[in-house]
């Protein structure tokens, strides 16, 4: 019921979100970086994820999440380059995605690793 009014909130903090999302409780979106992170349609991004586009002497980078993905509870995603995570990927709860995931594959780990190439 709250989903909607969260991502409300977060649209008008100037964050990119696409329609029919769902971003879980206690999730944290890097506030210095609104413009650099980007997420597309039908996207499930469960409780406790973190997002952080930047670090101590670090540029900010970008994080795109495509379409039609999953994102495990507790899960960290930090860029210290540009970040994808592609379409219909599902990334396993309490990763650590620190690099790129190709389409249509899944990824678990710390760091993550891709353990199913998909379709």
């Amino acid at each position: 019921m709250l989903t909607p009014v969260r991502i409300g909130l977060y649209r008008m903090c100037g964050f990119k979100i696409g329609k029919g999302c769902f971003i879980g409780m206690k999730c944290y979106l890097d506030d210095l970086c609104v413009d650099k992170i980007i997420i597309g349609n039908n996207v499930t991004i469960s409780y406790g994820v973190y997002f952080a586009c930047h670090g101590r002497k670090q540029e900010h980078n970008m994080i795109v999440i495509k379409d039609g993905a999953y994102i495990g509870m507790r899960t960290s995603i930090t860029a210290r380059h540009d970040i994808e995570i592609g379409e219909n990927a599902v990334i396993g709860a309490m990763a650590l995605v620190n690099k790129s995931v190709p389409a249509g594959t899944t990824a678990v780990g710390v760091p993550c690793r891709v353990i199913d190439k998909g379709c």
